[in-house]
């Protein structure tokens, strides 16, 4: 095989299974690790995959360095709007208790309460984004609370102790959370840690996890690992998961939800 068929065979792999390690691409195609680190190299600066430890993963569109909330909601709009109108069916009974995490995608699901609140779907909304709890308060939505702290100016999240302790006092039905990144071994992953640890808290604080993020998120990982794919009860996204992912959500029993 030459070494653009193997690289290009390479990439091909890791498409479908969202990550490839050195060495079973070394023993898959019989030749040495250092062939394919070359390969790895070469695949990484024409832009196809990111270099981690013992392998690679696809390349995280724009990069690693964190996004403005603006900016993310730019990025993949008909897949989160998608993603957000899925999630409607999880909301719990009249009455009911809603968390909503920061972020791109649960701010288009702010947006879709619109009308379930019209129709008198009363819920108790809590959330520690400003974004979101605008959204929500031009909904209508009532009761609505703000969990308040110290506002990242890059999401609009409030964080900090103020944040971790209102979280640690409440229960509620259900929790709807973002993530950056989503993988087998290390769950779900952002890159920033006093966020992380809110959202960590988040899922201590829900009967149920709700992870909305669309299948760009597949595959790819990030600073802080705030959750493992254990703490998740469903996972609302626009495309099947498949090969190692699709495994790991089976055999945990986390429900899929699609469009």
């Amino acid at each position: 095989m030459y070494g653009s068929e193997r690289r290009r065979h390479i990439a091909e792999v890791l498409q479908a299974s969202g990550r490839v390690t050195v060495a079973d691409l070394a023993s898959g195609l019989d030749v040495s690790a250092e062939t394919i680190r070359r390969d790895l190299s070469l695949l990484e600066t024409e832009g196809l995959l990111e270099r981690t430890h013992g392998g690679a993963v696809p390349a995280v569109p724009g990069g690693r360095v964190e996004q403005t909330l603006a900016a993310r909601r730019t990025e993949n709009v008909t897949a989160k709007s998608a993603i957000a109108r899925a999630a409607l069916a999880l909301l719990p009974a009249p009455g009911g208790s809603v968390l909503l995490d920061a972020g791109s995608t649960t701010a288009c699901l702010a947006e879709s309460l619109a009308e379930p609140l019209a129709e008198g779907h009363g819920l108790s909304l809590i959330t520690n984004s400003v974004p979101v709890a605008d959204a929500l308060h031009r909904s209508g939505a009532a009761p609505l609370h703000l969990l308040g702290g110290a506002v990242r100016g890059l999401t609009g999240a409030c964080v900090g102790a103020t944040v971790l302790r209102a979280l640690d006092a409440i229960r509620v039905d259900i929790a709807f959370l973002g993530t950056n990144g989503l993988t087998v071994e290390r769950g779900l992953t952002t890159q920033d840690p006093d966020e992380a640890a809110v959202k960590s808290a988040m899922c201590d604080a829900a009967r149920r996890v709700a992870v909305l993020a669309d299948s760009s998120k597949f595959g790819h990982e990030f600073l802080i690992s705030f959750a493992d794919l254990d703490r998740i009860d469903v996972l609302v996204t626009d495309s099947p998961p498949t090969g190692a992912l699709a495994g790991a959500l089976h055999d945990r029993g986390i429900e899929v939800l699609l469009p």
